[in-house]
């Protein structure tokens, strides 16, 4: 995963975890993609079992722009559930030029919509019709302010002339930090960091700015990308980044920060599109997320904080409770199969055939 695994006293944030099984609240995900159709029936199990509650994106194709088709998208969703899985899809807007201050305000109504979110044109899958100019849209970002529905951002320029390992930081400079300043009432989540530069700006930022963090990305750096060989199942937007930036968000995650919680961005794509020669970038990490993250909390000694992070601080931010069931993570050694599917429209898993310490017992539904 890392070369040097970070130690805890490198994090003084951090409270020594113990290194034996333990059962917190069930967990959500705060963001993550389930695709459509059979992809949709392939993968939404693997969250269902584990969390109680997914922020699901709304880049499908065509985008979902309107609460009816996020209601719609909310059935088919529902429909490809585990029968007796108890598991609460909320879903998501996406934000383009054109969208009217009376569908976020149509949002806001919906116990079912919980945020818009905002892909800058060209920024990652299917983000063609994404916005090109976030302060332009005033209507609705003072729509948003007003109703208090939180704006979703994927934080990236998409200048051409910006390096792909700065697209977050410029970004977060020119455009993001501008708008929370412009509308003080305006609640943000800053999705899937990856930068120390960000992680920076969410730790001194009022309470009404949150950020997600990714299993990849507190586990890799960028070299992941390039071990042994081109990695393509390692590409993800935004893309890994230096080794300083993973211990930086490592130390936020464990920090006990309410700032920050769990978002997989687990995102689904079969190996013809991810083994091409222009790649799909996405993170299949579903199956093992929950593992994934107590490797990485483990890894810094804090242990004893990943419940926070994983099942209350999300649910907090968006004013919900906590989930009544539990799950226990076992010290149980093992290795995630490698793929989910054969041939070419198999998916692969994220730290498939790896040796992992923890392991999902019992998710009581």
């Amino acid at each position: 995963m890392t070369e040097n695994p970070p130690d805890a006293a490198e994090h003084p944030g951090a409270t020594r975890g113990s290194s034996a099984s333990l059962e917190i609240t069930r967990p959500d995900d705060w963001h993550l993609h389930l695709r459509d159709g059979a992809l949709l029936e392939r993968v939404v199990p693997a969250t269902a079992r584990r969390f109680g509650r997914a922020i699901v994106m709304p880049n499908l194709v065509p985008a979902v722009t309107t609460v009816e088709a996020a209601l719609a998208y909310r059935g088919r969703i529902l429909a490809a559930c585990p029968e007796n899985a108890d598991f609460e899809p909320l879903m998501t807007l996406y934000l383009t030029d054109e969208t009217p201050a009376s569908e976020i305000e149509a949002a806001a109504k919906s116990p079912h919509v919980a945020g818009i979110k905002v892909y800058p044109r060209g920024a990652t899958t299917h983000s063609s019709e994404g916005v090109s100019d976030l302060a332009a849209c005033v209507s609705v970002l003072e729509a948003l302010a007003s109703c208090g529905l939180p704006l979703l951002v994927h934080g990236e320029t998409t200048a051409p002339e910006c390096d792909v390992f700065d697209r977050e930081r410029v970004y977060l400079e020119e455009t993001l930090s501008k708008v929370i300043d412009r509308y003080p009432t305006l609640r943000v989540v800053f999705e899937h960091i990856t930068t120390r530069e960000a992680a920076a700006f969410v730790r001194e930022a009022p309470a009404r700015v949150a950020a997600t963090i990714t299993p990849q990305h507190l586990l890799l750096n960028r070299n992941a990308i390039f071990e042994g060989g081109l990695r393509p199942h390692h590409y993800c937007l935004p893309v890994l980044k230096r080794e300083r930036d993973r211990l930086a968000l490592l130390a936020a995650a464990t920090s006990g920060d309410p700032s920050f919680f769990l978002g997989t961005d687990s995102a689904p794509h079969t190996r013809d599109s991810k083994e091409s020669d222009c790649g799909c970038a996405g993170i299949y990490s579903a199956p093992v997320a929950l593992e994934a993250y107590a490797e990485a909390f483990a890894s810094a000694g804090a242990l004893d904080r990943l419940e926070g992070f994983a099942s209350c601080f999300g649910a907090d931010f968006y004013g919900l409770p906590h989930n009544a069931s539990r799950v226990r993570l076992a010290e149980q050694p093992w290795s995630p199969p490698d793929w989910n599917g054969e041939g070419e429209s198999a998916i692969r898993v994220f730290l498939g055939g790896q040796r992992l310490r923890y392991r999902v017992e019992d998710a009581r539904l």
